[in-house]
């Protein structure tokens, strides 16, 4: 079940580095700051830690922005899921 949720930048732990187009980054800001957040980003919640694996070009703009939550869409999964995604 996945549940929409707006979650502070600081809880959200981002454990893969990902390259961002800066030029994608500063359009995005513009976006976000004249008409909100329009797609949540995708997280992983695992005994109540986030993880965020995509929407590296949103959480980078809003965290510009200076934005203390992001809009997300929530997914419980257990430490199992987690490793996949960290394989």
């Amino acid at each position: 079940m996945v549940r929409i949720q707006d979650i502070p930048l600081s809880d959200i732990r981002r454990p893969l580095f990902r390259q961002n187009d800066p030029e994608k980054v500063k359009a995005l800001m513009v976006s976000i700051a004249e008409i909100g957040q329009q797609e949540p980003i995708d997280v992983l919640e695992v005994d109540g830690q986030y993880y965020g694996f995509s929407g590296c070009h949103r959480f980078e703009a809003c965290s510009r922005l200076g934005l203390e939550k992001i809009r997300c869409n929530v997914r419980r999964a257990p430490k199992s899921v987690l490793k996949m995604h960290l394989a």
